[in-house]
C-alpha cells in the first residue's frame, strides 16, 4: 500500500501523475494519508533541523513523509535530495528508509520483476526525469 500525504498530493500538477494516483486510489493500492497536528509539528521540527545542518533543506511536504516514516515505519519514496539525505544527518530519522525511483527500479530488477535497463529508459522517457550518471554507473546501467 502506498500512502500519499494530502500535502504531497497538493503539489501534484501533472495530469498523467494525477491519473496514475486516481487509478491507484480506486484500485486500493494507494490511500490518502491525512496529517495529524502532532505529525505536522514533528515535520516542522525536521524542516528546522535540516536547515540548521550542512545539507539540503527539507520542505514541509517531504518532512511530513519523513516524520510518518519515523513514526509508522513507512519507507519514504522521494526524488528530493534533502529528504533522501535527512536520515544520514538527523538522528531521529536514522531508522527511516528512503528510496528514490532508481532504487525502486533496482529492487524490482533484483527480484526479476523488470528489466532494469528497459524500465530506466521508459521511466526517463515518460517522466522527463534523468537519473544521475553516478547512480546509473553504480547500477551498471550507464
Amino acid at each position: 500500500m502506498v500512502n500519499i500525504p494530502e500535502s504531497v498530493l497538493a503539489e501534484v500538477f501533472s495530469e498523467n501523475t494525477l491519473a496514475w494516483i486516481t487509478e491507484g486510489l480506486a484500485s486500493g493500492k494507494m490511500a490518502l494519508f491525512t496529517e495529524t497536528e502532532d505529525l505536522v509539528t514533528y515535520a516542522r521540527r525536521v524542516v528546522s533541523l535540516s536547515r540548521a545542518l550542512p545539507m539540503r533543506g527539507v520542505d514541509l511536504p517531504e518532512a511530513v513523509c519523513l516524520a510518518a516514516g519515523a513514526r509508522f515505519g513507512y519507507t519514504v519514496l522521494t526524488e528530493n535530495g534533502g529528504a533522501a539525505m535527512a536520515p544520514s544527518f538527523i538522528q531521529e530519522l536514522s531508522g527511516v528508509r528512503v528510496m528514490r525511483a532508481v532504487d525502486v527500479l533496482h529492487a524490482l530488477a533484483q527480484r526479476g520483476v523488470i528489466s532494469l535497463r528497459e524500465e530506466i529508459e521508459r521511466y526517463q522517457a515518460e517522466t522527463g526525469h534523468r537519473f544521475a550518471k553516478r547512480d546509473l554507473r553504480r547500477l551498471g546501467v550507464e
